[in-house]
């Protein structure tokens, strides 16, 4: 059992992925020699696998997984904290935006009593519009999931052992590190650091991806849309009937002229479309439910440079399993 673990996805990173074990070694070998650094190959379409293989040939505490096909960022995560087995493990991004010198202020500070630190980045690398365009987009998505998220924060934190062991009793397909951990409550802090540059390579994250991602983390994680729709509808209702009582006053007075079919085609299209809308929303919350009922693997494996022990409860599970076959035998025999 290693001391402290390192889970890092890679896609697109092979040009990165050497510097990221030498600089990772650097910063945690003052801390403790018993270290592992997981790299999850979301099976990239670069040579990432053959990289990362080579340096688990250099150096046995790199280990790599690669992932049957591509499963998004997150659930590769998953991937690395389901076979991670220390202490403490840190979560960390591929590109070397998230600085391995950071490891030590994360791992004293969660040793100050925290289950979780969280890196919070003091200077962001993107101009200032995108940084804008952040904090009103994760704002926004902090008040429609119902939780607060902050802009400058990302992936790059560190967890206990019990953090992580509860952390893998959550199951669900719509998959958000930060969501995740913000539901379990364990005690948990940030800490300011700076964001480096992107060591090589483009991002893979687009303004469409991010959109999408966020999309489903607010289907994932809040009940808010669906309440949007009933409040559209009521709304729409109220003024139906508001504008309804109107024309009824003014035919009365013999004020109201029919109107021409503009208007009406107009109000058709705004009820129409809105409809379709929410119908829309709530097809995607049925699709999502259709999607956890099947109980989906999370991930594939397709191959990894390590063989991952068998722990000790499931040594326990299996000696009481033959225990009970003996005793079973033994009742036969009687």
């Amino acid at each position: 059992m290693a001391h402290i673990s390192i889970v890092s996805p890679i896609y697109k990173a092979e040009e990165c992925i050497v510097e990221l074990c030498r600089r990772l070694k650097l910063a945690i070998e003052p801390l403790t020699e018993d270290f592992e650094i997981i790299l999850v190959e979301d099976r990239s379409p670069d040579n990432s696998w053959d990289v990362i293989q080579n340096e688990a040939e250099k150096d046995s505490r790199v280990k790599g997984i690669r992932l049957s096909r591509n499963f998004g960022q997150h659930r590769a995560i998953t991937a690395g904290l389901d076979v991670a087995n220390g202490d403490w493990t840190i979560i960390m991004d591929c590109d070397l935006q998230d600085l391995p010198e950071d490891i030590p202020l994360l791992y004293f500070k969660a040793l100050e009593g925290y289950e979780i630190v969280i890196a919070q980045f003091e200077v962001r690398t993107e101009s200032r519009m995108s940084q804008a365009v952040s904090k009103t987009f994760w704002k926004c998505l902090s008040w429609l999931a119902g939780m607060s998220f902050d802009y400058r924060t990302g992936n790059f934190r560190i967890i206990s052992k019990s953090v992580l062991k509860n952390f893998r009793l959550y199951k669900e397909q719509l998959r958000y590190i930060g969501g995740i951990n913000h539901l379990m409550g364990f005690t948990s802090t940030s800490l300011i650091v700076q964001r480096g540059k992107r060591y090589a390579g483009n991002t893979s994250y687009t303004f469409q991806t991010r959109l999408a991602a966020a999309f489903e983390f607010i289907i994932a994680y809040s009940d808010k849309p669906l309440k949007f729709s009933v409040l559209a509808g009521i709304s729409i209702s109220l003024f139906s009937i508001f504008f309804g009582i109107l024309i009824f006053i003014l035919s009365l007075n013999n004020i109201y002229t029919v109107p021409g079919w503009a208007s009406i085609m107009v109000s058709l299209y705004f009820i129409g479309g809105l409809i379709i809308a929410n119908l829309g929303v709530l097809g995607h919350y049925i699709g999502k439910i259709f999607d956890e009922t099947k109980r989906r693997p999370l991930y594939l494996i397709e191959s990894k440079t390590f063989e991952v022990p068998v722990s000790l409860e499931v040594k326990q599970a299996e000696e009481a399993l033959t225990k009970a076959r003996q005793e079973i035998e033994r009742l036969k025999n009687i």
